[in-house]
């Protein structure tokens, strides 16, 4: 691998727009000596039983990171490059950031495991990237990485799809459940679960995605990634969707590596 330099100097030069001209096959990671922050937590994670359990643990001691969009670097006439992390995500990158960490009990397993979420077959291609959410869930559900959570009342969504115009329409058909019946049924919701909000834009598929936190009372968190708020923090789900208008969502629930290979 490629020395880095110092992940001060690194974070300098992201903030200053000068990422793409690092061009690291190896990948463009702010580090530092010895571990870096993921490895941490990957390691005192790694003590805890449950895959909920671990993506609750990494996800809090994530929140207060400040919010950075546009982080992936790459276009359909730009060389994709892999892209890792830990100092401030997108409500997408937090959540893949989160899943990755939590599946692994090795820091070296790490980024692998990232590429597989990020990407179709783990192909640091462009074309192969899930820019969609909906493409997310649908591959990271043919990888064995999630598994559709069933609520009941689900009803069909088709669209076609053209906010990432390097990609030309894109028709997409999924189902999802209407706010009214994910209260109805919030008992099915567990810790760790991805929620994603339907966006009202004819173009575009989702308009924002988080985790769910189910407290020891039983309230329902969503804990995010929020560019209004500039950093990640929990937010009551039940707040959040009154607030933003939320009409209807999918939520998929992330499985342990060896769940997947007990249903090959």
């Amino acid at each position: 691998m490629v020395v880095m330099p110092s992940r001060r100097h690194v974070l300098h030069m992201l903030a200053g727009g000068l990422a793409g001209g690092l061009g690291l096959a190896a990948g463009i990671r702010p580090v530092m000596a010895g571990e870096t922050r993921i490895d941490r937590l990957i390691a005192k994670a790694s003590a805890l039983s449950s895959l909920a359990q671990r993506i609750e643990a990494i996800s809090r001691a994530l929140i207060g990171a400040p919010y950075i969009g546009y982080t992936l670097i790459g276009g359909p006439h730009r060389t994709e490059r892999f892209v890792v992390r830990d100092d401030g995500f997108d409500c997408v990158t937090f959540c893949e950031t989160v899943l990755a960490a939590a599946r692994v009990f090795r820091a070296q397993d790490f980024e692998p495991e990232l590429k597989k979420i990020r990407y179709r077959e783990g192909a640091v291609e462009w074309r192969e990237r899930n820019h969609y959410f909906s493409d997310w869930c649908e591959f990271n559900i043919a990888n064995g990485v999630c598994r559709t959570v069933a609520i009941p009342g689900g009803e069909p969504v088709r669209k076609t799809l053209t906010t990432m115009r390097g990609l030309g329409p894109r028709p997409m058909s999924l189902v999802a459940v209407s706010r009214a019946n994910l209260v109805a049924h919030r008992d099915l919701l567990a810790t760790g679960d991805i929620i994603g909000f339907l966006s009202r834009r004819p173009g575009l598929d989702y308009f924002h995605t988080g985790l769910v936190v189910v407290d020891a009372n039983g309230d329902l968190w969503l804990r995010h990634a929020a560019r209004s708020r500039g950093r990640v923090l929990d937010t009551s789900l039940m707040r959040f969707m009154t607030g933003n208008g939320v009409r209807a969502v999918t939520v998929v629930r992330p499985q342990e590596p060896w769940e997947a290979n007990d249903l090959a």
